[in-house]
């Protein structure tokens, strides 16, 4: 049988041992692999942690709405009259509605 030699000896003798050993190559191919392609990779965990942060805030703030629109609508409730003068400018029959604004509105 004829001795078939590997054209790419010289150069696999030049790698530093580690980058020779098998599994070192497949483990190193495997974090590749997880951190750049793979489904749930490092960037797109990077914007989903993002997105979440993001709409985290946004319920915060819209809790906050809803609050004082719970509030608004509970002061609405309370003095009716007052808004359907202020805002509509109704009146009862025989009657002049003066709107003074106060400062703290300006």
């Amino acid at each position: 049988m004829a001795n078939i030699k590997n054209p790419f000896q010289p150069l696999l003798d030049q790698l530093p041992a580690p980058m020779r050993n098998r599994y070192f190559l497949v483990l190193v191919l495997f974090f590749a692999w997880m951190i750049f392609f793979d489904r749930h990779d490092f960037l797109t965990q990077w914007q989903l942690n993002r997105s979440v942060n993001r709409l985290e805030k946004e319920k915060e703030e819209l809790s906050g709405q809803i609050k004082e629109a719970k509030q608004e609508r509970l002061d609405l409730e309370v003095h009716k009259e007052k808004f359907a003068r202020e805002q509509y400018y109704m009146k009862k029959n025989n009657e002049e509605v003066f709107i003074i604004p106060d400062e703290a509105e300006e």
